[in-house]
C-alpha cells in the first residue's frame, strides 16, 4: 500500500479575525492552523513559508486584524532511512493512522549498532510518504525486546494530535506484564524516573527525575510469579521495568533490571527450560486506545499475546497446577 513520496507544497490560506488585532503572528497563526504544532508554524514563518497579506513577516510581529495569511506547508524529507520490505503486522490502516502490532525483537528507529532492519525502514516501504515526517511519523516507542500495539501517524496533523494526545495523558495504554513473585493485589508506582547516575544505559527511580505513574491489576497468579495488566499514565523510558524491579516484582526476563534468574523452589524440569530459555522482558503492549486525529472516534486496536509470553504462562500455569495437585494429595 505504498504511496508516492510527499514531495509537494500543500497551500493553505486563512483570514486574521478582526478580534485578534494587537497579538502576535505565531500566536494568532497556530489558533487557525492548529493541527500544526506551534513551534514547526514558527520555523515555517522564518523560512518565509508563511505570508500575511502576500508579505513575509517576524513570528513576533503584531496583526492588525483582517490579513489575508497563505501557508505553503513543505513536505520535504525529514527522515533519511532506506525503505526495506520487512513484514509488519497491521492492526488498522486508514488515511491517518497505521496501527502495527510489533513483534519481539523488532528496534525502533534506526541508529548505532542498528542501520537498518527496523521498524522506520518497514514503514518507509509501505508508505513512502512517511519520510516527510519527523521519525517517520512515529509519536511513541517500544524498547527492542517488548511486543505490541504501537500507532504511526500518516500526516502532519495527526502526528501533531497524537503527540498532544500522549502529553495531555489522553491516550489509553495497557501492557501486559509477567514478574517475580505471587503478589496478592494491584497497586500504583508513582515514583519519578530518569538517567541513572552512572550507568547511563539505564533509567532508575531518581527524586529529581520526571513524574511517572504507573498502575498494575492481577490478571493471574502462579506459585512464585504473577501476571499483571499494567496502565501507564506517563510514559518514560522503560517506565514499567523500572517501576516493578523498584518495588522488587522484576519483570521476568529482563536483561537490565531483573538481575539474576530466580527459580522457584521445587521448579518441574519444563518451568526451568521456560525461565531459562525466555530470554527478553516478558513485557507486551496489549492495547492501544487513542481518540483518532480526524474524527475524533476512539480507535481501539490489540495485539494478541505472543507465543513466547503464552508459552511461558502455560509453562507458570502447569507448575501452579502440579504443586496444587501434590498438596492436594499430602492432605
Amino acid at each position: 500500500m505504498s504511496r508516492a513520496p510527499a514531495d509537494a507544497i500543500d497551500q493553505r490560506e486563512a483570514r486574521v479575525p478582526e478580534t485578534a488585532a494587537g497579538r502576535r503572528f505565531d500566536a494568532v497563526l497556530a489558533e487557525l492552523f492548529p493541527e500544526f504544532s506551534r513551534s514547526r508554524l514558527s520555523a515555517w514563518i522564518r523560512e518565509g513559508d508563511v505570508l500575511l497579506d502576500g508579505r513575509p513577516v517576524r513570528p513576533r510581529d503584531p496583526v492588525r486584524g483582517g490579513e489575508h495569511v497563505r501557508l505553503s506547508v513543505r513536505l520535504a524529507v525529514e527522515t533519511q532511512a532506506e525503505p526495506q520490505d520487512i513484514p509488519l503486522r497491521v492492526l488498522h490502516e486508514d488515511a491517518d493512522v497505521i496501527v502495527i502490532d510489533k513483534p519481539a525483537g523488532l528496534v525502533v528507529h534506526p541508529g548505532a549498532g542498528n542501520a537498518d532492519g527496523t521498524l522506520v525502514n518497514a514503514l518507509l516501504h509501505r508508505d513512502p510518504s512517511l519520510a516527510s515526517l519527523p521519525r517517520a511519523g512515529v509519536v511513541h516507542r517500544l524498547d527492542k525486546d517488548t511486543s505490541g500495539v504501537m500507532v504511526v501517524a500518516r500526516t502532519l496533523q495527526a502526528q501533531t494530535a497524537l503527540v498532544a494526545q500522549l502529553s495531555a495523558r489522553g491516550v489509553h495504554r495497557q501492557y501486559l506484564a509477567v514478574v517475580t513473585g505471587a503478589l496478592v493485589s494491584g497497586g500504583t508506582v508513582d515514583a519519578p524516573i530518569d538517567r541513572h547516575p552512572r550507568d547511563r544505559v539505564r533509567m532508575a527511580v531518581r527524586e529529581d527525575g520526571r513524574e511517572a505513574v504507573t498502575h498494575y491489576r492481577l490478571r493471574e497468579r502462579f506459585r512464585a510469579h504473577t501476571a499483571l495488566e499494567c496502565r501507564l499514565e506517563t510514559g518514560r523510558t522503560h517506565q514499567i521495568r523500572v517501576h516493578m524491579a523498584h518495588v522488587r516484582h522484576a519483570i521476568v526476563g529482563d536483561p537490565l533490571y531483573g538481575g539474576p534468574l530466580k527459580l522457584p523452589k521445587g521448579a518441574s524440569e519444563s518451568l526451568v527450560a521456560a525461565l531459562r530459555g525466555f530470554r527478553r522482558q516478558a513485557l507486551h503492549a496489549e492495547t492501544l486506545e487513542f481518540a483518532h486525529p480526524s474524527s475524533g472516534e476512539p480507535v481501539r486496536c490489540t495485539a494478541p499475546v505472543p507465543d513466547d509470553l503464552v508459552a511461558l504462562m502455560d509453562a507458570l500455569r502447569g507448575d501452579a497446577r502440579e504443586h496444587a495437585e501434590a498438596e492436594r494429595a499430602r492432605r
